[in-house]
């Protein structure tokens, strides 16, 4: 019944992408290279260098507290224009996938994994207060020192750009905006 839930979830999502026009302006996040990308189709159309990402690297799941950003695809689930790092676009991480397999790893429950797939069946934003943690999202730096900014990644897992980067991203993204961190 899990699987075939999750199954459900996961066609439903792709049938909403595939919708998409080809030519919906998309981000591309390369956790190694420090890049952040925007795309259109598979054109990239601007590049912003330098970014930072979670002080615990890069990993498959995000674990609440342990500093490291989640690899995945993701969308823009909410903006917040007055956040203490400038601009944020949430993300709505935790997703289906990573929700099936922390369960399968009996790192959350079923109500917990039922909640993150009912989330997205429904286009709500996941629960953002499961041992998966939450509140992922591209910001700016806000009051942070941007001389740590340039030295080493120092967010909680989030995606981290210079305030100017990420004004000039917000000309690109808006909710809905799919992003893919690798």
């Amino acid at each position: 019944m899990l699987r075939s839930f999750a199954l459900l979830v996961i066609i439903m999502l792709s049938i909403g992408q595939q919708a998409r026009a080809y030519d919906e302006p998309w981000i591309m996040v390369d956790t190694q290279k420090q890049v952040l990308m925007v795309m259109q189709g598979d054109q990239e159309v601007q590049r912003f260098a330098g970014i930072s990402v979670g002080h615990g690297g890069a990993a498959k799941l995000h674990f609440q507290g342990d500093g490291r950003t989640p690899i995945g695809s993701f969308h823009i689930a909410w903006v917040n224009p007055r956040s203490r790092f400038h601009l944020f676009f949430g993300l709505d991480y935790p997703n289906v996938e990573q929700a099936e397999w922390a369960y399968r790893a009996d790192v959350i429950d079923y109500n917990t994994y039922h909640k993150i797939s009912k989330a997205f069946l429904e286009g709500k934003t996941p629960p953002q207060d499961t041992p998966l943690g939450g509140y992922i999202g591209i910001h700016g730096l806000g009051s942070k020192d941007p001389k740590v900014h340039k030295m080493l990644n120092w967010t909680e897992g989030c995606v981290a750009l210079t305030d100017q980067q990420v004004d000039q991203l917000a000309r690109w993204v808006a909710v809905g905006t799919r992003v893919v961190i690798i």
